[in-house]
């Protein structure tokens, strides 16, 4: 077979598993996916694979020792993947992998398991012997925040312990256009829940009279925006501004913007996607239409997320968000805040020998320059690993693209994208082992 035929058989394997991090009943296929993942590593050629359990999912480690003087390099990847949801609002099959024209859909193909296959790729070029110390960490908890990674590294550091780390979990401007994340923005959430009342009440009897909760949640909730859609609460900064002309027409295109709607927002597409906070309401617990009542709702509440740009920690901006819901209550609401996970946000250096390196191999792979970007969703684990590792060299990219659809129905990637990242990670590996 070749590289594109492999890249495919190793992807519809992953893709068939529901490895699902974010529902619990789906463990068993979080460990089906991790075995997997250590044979298919074994079949490369891979002489050291250790599955390692996670309080939530195992992780995945493959060591080939490094040649005498030659440095070592880590391939990062995540099993996991974002639940399915209604499979009616699939074009295709989300648990089979799909090609149709350049894309190839399917629950996974572009996050993460695309890059699953292009590691292993990378590997079988070299038949068993790469030039390079090369380690494989594939992970199972990014999807849910990866809460667990803090202690795992500790644990396994002597394991994971690399010159340079290669994160292929980020995204790419447009097809064929590769691009190396320079700045992650990083992500806290908490929920909160708003009570007006000890008991539900008739709405004809008492309504006017006293607020219902869900009135009171949603005058809260508003009041973390201002009228033009930028985030209003006190103490959380913007990044310094990104010079990039990023491709809004067809960013906004992919997104689904329905005819009519407004971005919110201002400042430019990569300011408010890199460098300012965004935050969203990302669920509500309420009573639903089919069972509602004209009763006055004695509470309601709601997930909030936000996403923190650089400069400042997850901690400090849940903090912000904690002490305005506690003081923008309206009517005296009682209001209770269960602060939820946190993810720092993190800047990567793009000016090491190794990064440098990469992106030669990128360039000659793609036949374009790689652009430096930043990147609206958090890669906690970039900043673990800088922690754990100072020393290190960072190459966070992706095979992402505008059209990709993470997280939703129809999520695809472009096959030709995989072929050329896996073209250039082997020609990295070659050129930092010849030097």
């Amino acid at each position: 077979m070749n590289l594109s035929e492999h890249i495919l058989a190793d992807l519809s394997r992953l893709v068939a598993i529901p490895s699902v991090g974010a529902l619990p009943d789906h463990a068993s296929h979080l460990r089906s996916t991790a075995d997997l993942v250590a044979e298919m590593l074994t079949a490369v050629g891979c002489p050291d694979v250790q599955v390692l359990d996670q309080p939530w999912a195992p992780a995945v480690i493959g060591r080939f020792p490094a040649p005498e003087g030659a440095p070592t390099i880590c391939l990062y990847a995540h099993h996991d993947v974002q639940p399915i949801g209604d499979p009616e609002q699939w074009t295709y099959p989300p648990l089979e992998v799909t090609q149709v024209g350049d894309r190839v859909f399917g629950r996974g193909t572009s996050d993460d398991k695309g890059a699953i296959a292009i590691h292993l790729a990378t590997l079988r070029a070299f038949d068993g012997h790469p030039p390079v110390g090369v380690t494989v960490f594939v992970e199972g908890e990014e999807e849910i925040g990866s809460p667990h990674s803090e202690e795992f590294l500790a644990a396994h550091s002597d394991l994971i312990r690399a010159d340079a780390f290669v994160i292929l979990d980020a995204g790419n401007t447009a097809v064929g256009q590769p691009a190396f994340t320079v700045s992650l923005r990083g992500v806290c959430d908490a929920i909160v829940e708003v009570q007006t009342l000890d008991h539900g009440v008739h709405s004809g009897q008492y309504g006017g009279l006293v607020p219902d909760a869900l009135m009171a949640l949603s005058r809260l909730l508003v009041s973390l925006h201002t009228d033009a859609g930028d985030v209003a609460i006190e103490g959380l900064r913007m990044a310094p501004p990104f010079n990039v002309d990023y491709p809004s027409e067809s960013l906004l295109e992919s997104s689904g913007l329905l005819d009519g709607v407004q971005q919110v927002g201002t400042g430019s597409v990569t300011d408010r996607l890199w460098a300012k906070p965004s935050l969203s309401i990302i669920g509500m617990d309420t009573v639903s239409v089919e069972q509602s009542s004209n009763t006055l709702l004695p509470s309601a509440r709601a997930r909030v997320s936000v996403r923190v740009p650089p400069g400042m920690t997850a901690h400090e901006a849940l903090d912000a968000l904690e002490a305005h819901l506690m003081t923008h209550a309206p009517w005296g609401a009682h209001v209770k805040v269960i602060r939820g996970g946190m993810g720092n946000p993190g800047q990567v250096p793009a000016d090491g020998p190794l990064v440098l390196q990469g992106l030669a191999a990128y360039q000659q792979a793609f036949s374009v320059p790689a652009v430096l970007v930043g990147m609206g969703g958090a890669i906690p684990l970039v900043g673990e690993l800088h922690q754990l590792f100072p020393d290190a060299e960072f190459l966070v990219t992706g095979i992402a693209d505008p059209d990709s659809r993470m997280h939703a129905p129809d999520e695809s990637v472009s096959l030709s994208d995989l072929v050329r990242t896996a073209q250039a990670q082997i020609g990295f590996l070659a050129a930092v082992g010849r030097s």
